[in-house]
């Protein structure tokens, strides 16, 4: 009966607002109130006419919202859903091989022991300090020299293999127990049969995580395909809709609503695949 009476008084208690959970509720909800705030301006300024889109005041709500926007964006951009399935190709290719890949590498970092193997893991771990600017004109003359320029390879082959990816699977095969790769040695598999019969299955919640955040990274990458696209049939989404300011003015309702419907499907795919997000944030913080 003690005992009863301790877990209600416990659990009363925990109801209760103190200042300490209060404060945190207030950072919290100002934090997220700050971080959405862009996105909401982003699809207000979508729905109002252009001639309201800048004005002096501001406002939080949209003037006179309308459709007027998206009907002169499909008008103007002929080849806008040509412009999304280029991204979502891309964005597709890319995740494919960043999964086949990285999955390969860490695979071989974490449970293959060959001379070497630290020094090697390190000095990929190390071209993390290389900012990706650094390295575009030799991308770009590598990729001249294979006359992939206007191409959608030219994006897609840059990007078969990531760091991150490599860091992430790598962390998370360590995870796994080595006794199950023996197992399947003295049963006979193969090297590919324990990658493929073993590894491959066991990670699929990092695996996950990886493709979700390559897909999201190139379906929003803009300076490496503006830089090799240059016919208006082969850009990508970004770059498709920063296209469309005019040299002299610029229709910022219509780009507006350029930028909220590529938008719209990350929100979607966030708002569905959120675990998996944080899923791997965490075990890209794991020590191996």
């Amino acid at each position: 009966m003690a005992v009863q009476t301790v877990q209600v008084e416990t659990r009363t208690v925990g109801r209760h607002w103190t200042w300490q959970r209060l404060l945190a509720w207030f950072v919290l909800s100002a934090t997220t109130v700050i971080a959405l705030f862009p996105m909401y301006w982003l699809f207000i300024s979508a729905l109002t006419p252009t001639k309201y889109t800048i004005n002096t005041t501001p406002t939080l709500f949209p003037l006179n919202p309308g459709f007027d926007n998206f009907s002169r964006l499909f008008a103007l951009a002929n080849n806008y859903w040509r412009w999304m399935v280029n991204s979502l190709f891309v964005a597709l290719a890319v995740t494919l091989f960043h999964m086949i890949f990285d999955t390969l590498s860490g695979y071989a970092f974490a449970k293959r022991r060959f001379p070497g193997r630290n020094l090697f893991f390190w000095l990929i771990l190390s071209t993390l300090m290389i900012p990706d600017h650094v390295t575009l004109v030799p991308r770009y003359i590598v990729a001249r020299e294979l006359g992939l320029l206007n191409s959608l390879w030219a994006v897609i082959l840059p990007g078969t293999a990531n760091v991150f990816g490599i860091f992430l699977m790598r962390q998370y095969i360590q995870t796994l127990p080595s006794e199950l790769i023996d197992a399947g040695r003295i049963d006979g598999c193969t090297e590919f049969g324990l990658f493929w019969r073993i590894i491959l299955p066991l990670c699929k919640p990092a695996l996950a995580a990886l493709a979700i955040f390559t897909f999201v990274r190139y379906w929003n990458d803009f300076l490496w395909p503006l830089i090799v696209l240059t016919s208006d049939s082969t850009f990508t989404l970004p770059v498709g809709v920063a296209s469309l300011q005019g040299e002299f003015g610029t229709d910022y309702g219509v780009i507006f609503a350029g930028a909220a419907l590529a938008a719209l499907p990350m929100i979607v795919f966030f708002l569905v695949f959120q675990r998996y997000f944080l899923e791997g944030v965490r075990m890209g913080a794991v020590k191996g």
